[in-house]
């Protein structure tokens, strides 16, 4: 028979919209914050909760291993406080000269931006691209190796 593992901590949000832990020892911190350890490359792994001054109070190894309610909470948090696009394919260039204007499908739907420089496009780890527009956007490319074909082309062009 397989145990439940016992969670350290529980977690709600207040009026207000703030979560709020509540340690084993009865202490209560209103208004952490999750933070991802690695948010390209493990997203869901490495969670610190962490309260005003970056202090953290807990920890999750793997949100996975999360109860329901608390999975939802602090995926509704990220998802308020990140947005980082994720590029599915690129449809078209102006120009493979700097600056030229991308027509991108992202996991948000359908836009363009514009990249000024080569340098814009950051390598994370071996397959990840990060691209960041004229605005400060950032886009991500999860691997780079698995978009398609034509999209492939284009990236292959700029770097």
């Amino acid at each position: 028979m397989t145990s439940i593992p016992t969670i350290p901590f529980q977690l709600r949000r207040d009026s207000f919209g703030k979560l709020i832990i509540t340690l084993e020892n009865g202490e209560e911190w209103v208004g952490v914050t999750p933070v991802r350890a690695f948010p390209i490359q493990a997203p869901t792994k490495g969670i610190s909760l962490v309260r005003e001054g970056g202090k953290e109070v807990a920890w999750i190894d793997d949100l996975a291993d999360m109860p329901d309610t608390i999975r939802t909470l602090i995926r509704e948090e990220i998802d308020g406080r990140e947005f980082i696009p994720e590029i599915l394919a690129i449809l078209d260039v102006s120009s493979f000269a700097t600056p030229c204007t991308w027509t991108v499908q992202t996991d948000r739907g359908d836009t363009a931006f514009v990249l000024k420089v080569d340098e814009d496009i950051r390598r994370i780890g071996e397959a990840s691209l990060l691209i960041a527009d004229n605005h400060g956007i950032n886009f991500l490319v999860r691997d780079m190796f698995k978009i398609d074909k034509h999209s492939r082309k284009i990236l292959d062009r700029f770097l």
